[in-house]
């Protein structure tokens, strides 16, 4: 490895929506640098970047992954990114350790979903973005159709710096409006091209795309603006510089050309990467959680967050770590300042996809690189000194918007598959687990359901645990709606001493979320006072199984004020079975219901789907409360019965086409309509939890 320094740095995520060929084109960057010695293709699953077996049987990224290649004096991180739905909580990540984002743009889809997405994810962070115009070679491909939609939604700053010379299949070459020089592509895939001349039924295009251009640059610093009115034109060094400035202040966004399958447009991507993409040291320092600034310098207090955990078969747990300020060194303890424990650092090694290389004695401010064994850190967290316990802002995750429980297929797995997601969860902290207090199934929740088959699929392959997947039970609860008064006598004699217990209750409903109350109103001696706490352990015990649908019993009150007793055959069994037999009389004579939870909702999406997804929540059983304007999208609050989301997740992704999002949270627990009650107890007798003649 070379000892790189910060300023000749520079740290580019490969963003874009799924299939627009991101890893296609990391491919061809590492191919044209020579750090490896073939293209790797997608199709072929031979690529540096999607080396997981899931990516590799899909075909599609599905986390990010980090690479790097050496041009001249520089070093270029680069982390390819997913770009589906479910996955691009990675691609945010990745966007806090990178200074520019490099938007790949399929030309023959054009702007899509998570290209919108991402782009208000760069502005929220202020940070420099290029478009990459990418498959220019497939068939009915027009460069100039799809850079009028990149203006049209994203604005004036989008500026052509590159053109392509031919359309489709006969994308043969571009102009590059910076030097206005025109390059002929080889033949072959070895990303070679030779200077020619700009032609002739280019020129008139050239000059409009390049006066634009110049008129972007001029408009971003005062003295080019007067130079350019005054004198139509400017130098080289001053396009390169202006260009370069205006990039990192976002007053332009740059649109390139490519076909990364066959080599076409990177070799002069890498060139733009390292002539106009700023070294760390060239955009505002990071800001710590406290306010402070954490200055790029080797000087600077050291200070690196953990952006991505990994977990390696052989090397165990790696973690990837941007180092934002001072250097980093091996064979040193440093100080987690979010768990507040020292974590002794051994080795740091350069990522090449999952090939792994030493980093050497020191690596620099604004590099990325690799520690393996770190015990007590996790994703998000920030390692500094003891002395300066510095604490970079706190990675967000997002909500899981979809639950599924899963079951072992084997009997002696169900430990295992705790421990198996458990490592899952180190690598992934969207993904959460909890064992249902009161369905007893295990549930993992996710960011949709492409996210937990995934997880499924890592369960049984890389841990070899196989699961059933299905939709988790709904935790319903049942109450009463009136007032009971009953009398339970528990008799029994066979031969010696017999059981005998006689209780007298009353029940009445509570306030929701007033779960249960035991009153003892006794009067005199009856029933012996210590029997009492076996009558309400009775009740207790009865109460987690209803009479409707065997489901909890909430929200009620149970006042205990007669009975009698048997001075030889009364025992705590028995009155304890008279209490639980007396709470299932007391129930189905005061108006017993079923409850539903219902979760409070919020789905974040444009506008034109406002009244489909309206309708669709009404349709849910769902009451909306409000709408909100959030940026380009809009906010719909509803409250909804948890069991009608089962399948919300992928039917808003068909009406949007994946441009809407939602998460949901426990809210309370309501009624359950009474022809919605039939169907709930039809489903308990079936499933053996009541008996027929119990409904």
């Amino acid at each position: 490895m070379k000892d790189t320094m910060s300023e000749n740095l520079r740290n580019v995520a490969v963003i874009g929506h799924g299939q627009s060929g991101k890893t296609s084109l990391v491919s061809a960057l590492l191919y044209n640098t020579k750090m490896v010695n073939r293209l790797g293709k997608v199709d072929q699953g031979n690529t540096v970047t999607d080396f997981d077996e899931e990516e590799i049987a899909r075909k599609i990224s599905i986390q990010a992954a980090l690479a790097y290649a050496y041009k001249d004096k520089s070093k270029i991180n680069i982390l390819d990114t997913p770009g589906f739905a479910n996955f691009i909580w990675e691609t945010m990540v990745t966007l806090r350790v990178v200074e520019t984002g490099i938007m790949v743009i399929s030309a023959q889809e054009g702007v899509q979903v998570q290209t919108e997405k991402f782009f208000e994810a760069m502005t929220t962070m202020q940070k420099p973005l290029l478009f990459v115009i990418n498959k220019l070679t497939k068939d009915l491909t027009d460069f100039d159709k799809v850079f009028d939609a990149l203006s049209a939604i994203f604005g004036k700053n989008v500026v052509a710096v590159h053109y392509p010379i031919g359309k489709g299949p006969d994308f043969s070459g571009l102009v590059d409006l910076i030097e206005m020089k025109a390059y002929q592509f080889g033949s072959d895939d070895k990303g070679e091209s030779t200077e020619i001349p700009i032609p002739d039924q280019l020129k008139d295009e050239i000059s409009l795309r390049r006066e634009a251009l110049l008129e972007k640059i001029a408009e971003n610093d005062e003295k080019l603006m007067e130079k350019y009115f005054a004198e139509g034109s400017l130098s080289t060094e001053e396009i390169r510089a202006g260009l370069k400035d205006a990039m990192v202040q976002r007053n332009v966004f740059p649109v390139l050309v490519s076909d990364a399958l066959s080599n076409r447009g990177v070799s002069q991507l890498l060139d733009f990467i390292i002539a106009f993409c700023p070294a760390p040291t060239e955009v505002a320092a990071a800001t710590a959680k406290n306010g402070s600034e954490v200055k790029v310098g080797k000087a600077s207090p050291f200070a690196g967050l953990v952006f991505k955990t990994i977990s390696d078969p052989f090397t165990g747990k790696v973690s990837l770590i941007r180092v934002f300020s001072g250097t980093f060194k091996p064979d040193t303890f440093y100080f987690n300042s979010v768990k507040e424990v020292e974590e002794r650092v051994a080795g740091l090694f350069l990522l090449q996809g999952k090939i792994q290389e030493s980093a050497g004695e020191e690596v620099q401010a604004g590099d990325i690189v690799a520690v393996a064994k770190l015990k007590e850190t996790q994703t998000g967290d920030t390692l500094t000194t003891k002395a300066d316990k510095i604490r970079l802002p706190d990675i967000e995750f997002p909500v899981p918007s979809i639950s599924f429980a899963i079951e072992p297929k084997a009997r002696g797995d169900e430990g295992k598959i705790s421990n198996a997601l458990q490592r899952i969860m180190e690598e992934d902290p969207t993904l959460r687990m909890l064992r249902d207090p009161q369905t007893k199934e295990l549930v993992i929740s996710g960011n949709g359901q492409l996210h937990v088959e995934l997880v499924v699929n890592k369960l049984k392959h890389k841990y070899g645990v196989e699961v059933m997947m299905k939709p988790p039970k709904i935790a319903y609860r049942e109450t009463v709606m009136g007032k009971s008064d009953v009398e339970k006598k528990y008799k029994k004699q066979s031969g010696g001493r017999g059981q005998y217990g006689h209780v007298l209750i009353r029940m009445e409903p509570l306030p929701r979320g007033g779960d249960f109350e035991f009153v003892n109103a006794l009067s005199g001696m009856s029933v012996p006072r210590n029997f009492v706490p076996a009558i309400e352990k009775g009740i207790v015990e009865a109460k987690n199984t209803g009479v409707l649908a065997g489901y909890p019993v909430v929200d009620f009150k149970v006042e205990l004020y007669d009975g009698s007793h048997h001075e030889v055959d009364s025992s705590d069994m028995a009155f304890k079975m008279a209490s639980s037999m007396a709470f299932k009389l007391a129930m189905k004579a005061a108006k017993p219901t079923i409850l539903e939870p219902v979760v409070k909702v919020e789905v974040v999406i444009p506008e034109e789907f406002m009244g489909e997804i309206n309708g669709n929540l009404s349709g849910r059983r769902g009451k909306i409360q409000g709408m909100e304007i959030k940026g380009k999208n809009h906010v719909v609050k509803a409250m909804v019965p948890m069991s009608e989301l089962l399948d919300f997740e992928p039917t808003l992704t068909s009406i949007t086409g994946g441009r809407g999002s939602f998460f949901m949270e426990f809210s309370h627990y309501e009624e359950v309509p009474s022809h919605q009650q039939k169907k709930i107890i039809d489903e308990a007798v079936r499933e053996g939890r009541v008996k027929e003649e119990e409904e």
